[in-house]
């Protein structure tokens, strides 16, 4: 059976060859007789996949010494709650950019946990047609003083859009106030300052590897200081402190990730361009790809997109077609050829492409042929 493309938002497409290395060494890993999945995480022969992981997205990311790269669970909405148990330091309020849904989950959590400013939003109900479809400038925030931290959902998968620009706290605060920043959907797909943000956390089911695991990127001055209720296993100082296995990591989900990290670490050379870094390589691949859906979006009068251009996201490409009754048909003429996972979030609708760092060239350009068929068959 060929294998499909899939555009799903998440759990997403793994890269093959990835996919294939965990599929040989399933039954027998590194010759321990065992599958990965059954080693003890505190024994000698796992101590290296977590080492060689966490090494390896430091180099990936060029991560600065003093912040510690941790791996827990419960993903990003599980973050909403532990990011105000551990940045918030006893200070009153914490600032949050709202920029769809995703950024309204994590307003919601963090309500329950102290004091919430949105100190911009784009949500627009006066005009449905503009809700959420742009970034709010710098220019249009209004900040706390002495917020315990700022906080932006980088890529929202749902609504399509996505930071191009990393804010400037210094100039909005007038102080170091630390950037908070979820990157579950593009974390990995261009290079990133990691200094420029006190903490990157996400899911690691769309960039970074299978469900269940979520990265934390956090400098070292902004832990320690976690709630007194939070629970130990949340605990960002618990956590770093017992190298991410205060409890039983997961396992399995960091061994691929460790396996993701080897594929993008190659792609320079896999690409024919060793003079680029693996992530300025991997920009150039989703700018690419991106670009390639967009101009085909753009030329078309069957289909709509209605995100600003400067904030359309590289990762979620979401438009609907102008008649809203043939969106069914397409998701299903679409799966029926291989091009799987393309129905929007029930929220909003429409259709979502998620073309993620392994979602090949190939399958933009199949999926690019196909709306121009189904166009033609139904326009």
């Amino acid at each position: 059976m060929t294998r499909a493309f899939n555009f799903s938002p998440g759990p997403a497409t793994i890269p093959e060859a990835v996919l294939r290395q965990a599929a040989d060494e399933l039954l027998d890993w590194r010759g321990t007789g065992m599958s990965v999945m059954e080693i003890s995480h505190r024994g000698a022969d796992y101590a290296p996949v977590i080492e060689e992981a966490q090494a390896d997205l430091r180099t990936l990311l060029g991560v600065p010494s003093n912040y510690k790269v941790l791996f827990m669970q419960g993903g990003a909405l599980a973050e909403n709650a532990i990011v105000p148990l551990n940045m918030m330091r006893g200070k009153a309020v914490a600032d949050y950019v709202d920029t769809g849904i995703w950024s309204v989950k994590s307003i919601t959590e963090a309500r329950r946990y102290g004091a919430v400013n949105v100190i911009a939003s784009s949500k627009d109900d006066q005009h449905p047609e503009l809700n959420y479809t742009r970034v709010p400038k710098q220019a249009e925030w209004q900040p706390t003083r002495d917020a315990a931290y700022v906080h932006i959902c980088g890529n929202e998968t749902i609504g399509g859009i996505e930071y191009q620009w990393v804010p400037d706290v210094v100039a909005a605060y007038g102080t170091d106030t630390p950037l908070v920043t979820d990157m579950s959907s593009h974390i990995l797909s261009r290079p990133v300052d990691v200094s420029k943000f006190g903490l990157i956390y996400g899911g690691a089911q769309k960039n970074v590897s299978m469900a269940g695991l979520t990265f934390v990127i956090v400098r070292e001055d902004l832990i320690g200081h976690a709630h007194p209720l939070c629970p130990s296993a949340f605990d960002y100082r618990v956590v770093a402190d017992n190298d991410s296995m205060f409890n039983t990591p997961p396992t399995y989900a960091i061994y691929l990730a460790g396996l993701v990290f080897k594929w993008l670490l190659a792609r320079p050379a896999a690409i024919g361009r060793p003079d680029l870094t693996p992530m300025a390589a991997m920009e150039l691949l989703n700018v690419e790809k991106a670009a390639l859906l967009y101009a085909a979006l753009d030329a078309s009068q069957f289909y709509v997109t209605r995100n600003v251009p400067e904030d359309r996201s590289r990762m979620n490409v979401t438009f609907t077609l102008r008649d809203d009754a043939l969106t069914m048909p397409f998701v299903q003429a679409a799966a029926a050829v291989g091009l799987k996972g393309l129905k929007g979030h029930r929220a909003v609708g429409g259709i979502r492409a998620s073309i993620y760092n392994a979602m090949p060239r190939a399958g933009v350009e199949a999926l690019i042929a196909f709306m121009r068929e189904f166009e033609r068959t139904h326009g």
